[in-house]
C-alpha cells in the first residue's frame, strides 16, 4: 500500500534527523546521559494543536487486520500460489492461512482511523483478485484492532495468536 511506503520513508527521514540531533558534545570519557525515545508525530501534532487552542490533528496509526474469505473449493496449490503472489506484491502481509475453500490474511495497516483501515482491508481481496490470481471468494469476516488492543490480547493469552511464522501456510 502506498500509505505504508510513504510512512516508511518519513520514518527513515525522521530517524536520521533524530540521530543527528542526538549527537552531543560531551568530553572524552564522560558518560552519556540516558534519554527516552523521541515523541512521535501524533504526539507532536497533538501538542501543537493544544498550544494553539485547536483540535488535535489525526495522524496515521497502526491497525492489526484479519481478513477472512471463503467460497467454492479451489485447488489448494493454486490458492497457495495466489496468496504467495499477493504477499510478494504486497510485502506488508504478515501471514496467510488457507485451505481449498477459505483463507485468512493477517497484516498491519497504517491508517488515520479504524474506518480507513477497514475500507482498505475490504478492497484488498477484490482489487488484487486478478493480478494475484486469487480465487473468486467473498469476504466473510473482518477484524480491525488497534496496536494496543492487539498487544493487550496477546499479553492476556487470548485473541489472535501472534502472526508467526510469517508467510503462507495451510490450516
Amino acid at each position: 500500500m502506498s500509505s505504508a511506503s510513504s510512512a516508511s520513508s518519513s520514518r527513515t527521514a525522521g530517524s536520521a534527523s533524530s540521530r543527528a540531533a542526538g549527537s552531543s558534545s560531551r568530553a572524552p570519557g564522560e558518560e552519556r546521559a540516558l534519554t527516552s525515545v523521541a515523541a512521535g508525530e501524533r504526539y507532536r501534532a497533538q501538542e501543537a494543536a493544544e498550544a494553539k487552542g485547536e483540535q488535535p490533528v489525526e495522524v496515521a496509526r497502526l491497525w492489526h487486520v484479519t481478513l477472512s474469505v471463503s467460497g467454492e473449493e479451489a485447488p489448494v496449490k493454486e490458492v497457495r500460489r495466489a496468496l504467495e503472489q499477493l504477499a510478494h506484491d504486497h510485502p506488508f502481509l504478515l501471514t496467510s492461512r488457507y485451505a481449498g475453500d477459505h483463507a485468512e490474511i493477517r497484516y498491519w495497516e497504517e491508517a488515520r482511523d479504524l474506518h480507513d483501515a477497514a475500507a482498505v482491508a475490504l478492497r484488498l481481496w477484490g482489487e488484487h483478485r486478478q493480478t494475484a490470481g486469487l480465487p473468486p471468494w467473498e469476504i466473510v469476516g473482518l477484524e480491525v484492532i488497534d496496536r494496543q488492543t492487539y498487544h493487550q490480547r496477546i499479553a492476556e493469552g487470548y485473541g489472535p495468536a501472534p502472526a508467526t511464522p510469517v508467510g503462507v501456510h495451510p490450516y
